[in-house]
């Protein structure tokens, strides 16, 4: 979600498109911008909103 009192992006069952931002993650204070690498249906999301992060992790599952 863009800031703590906006909707997120996505929810669990909500459809998205190649290269729609799903999420943002924040590093060194910027915010980067999360894009769907493929098409389909969010299937589940992984992280917790602030939860820290590791670089390669998988955030949620679009089949």
């Amino acid at each position: 979600k863009p800031s703590p009192d906006d909707e997120p992006f996505v929810k669990v069952g909500d459809e998205v498109k190649v290269g729609e931002t799903v999420l943002l993650v924040e590093a060194m204070k910027t915010f980067n911008p999360i894009k769907a690498p493929n098409a389909g249906v969010v299937r589940k999301i992984l992280v917790e909103d602030g939860q820290p992060v590791e670089f390669g992790e998988a955030l949620l599952i679009v089949s």
